[in-house]
């Protein structure tokens, strides 16, 4: 597991009023960094959703492929075939 992480971040103006509007009392969250951690939180969510999507429509293509597309390959040639990749 990596070490903790400090952050300082600056912002002002309309991030400065929206993020305000989002701590405290009248805010889904106690304080900033909350904030920032659910955040990062869901932007690490949409990042591994793109991925699976990405695997999925991989897996769709690969599948619909007819059948005389596949050739049997042995361990040796799946091995070879990856490290000229």
């Amino acid at each position: 597991m990596s070490k903790p992480m400090t952050l300082n971040v600056r912002v002002s103006g309309a991030l400065s009023d929206f993020v305000s509007a989002n701590i405290g009392d009248a805010g889904a969250y106690e304080n900033v960094s909350e904030y920032v951690r659910d955040l990062i939180r869901r932007d690490k969510e949409r990042v591994e959703s793109e991925r699976l999507a990405l695997l999925q429509a991989e897996l769709v293509s690969a599948f619909a492929a007819p059948e005389g597309d596949y050739q049997p390959l042995d361990a040796d040639a799946v091995i070879a075939r990856n490290a000229c990749n």
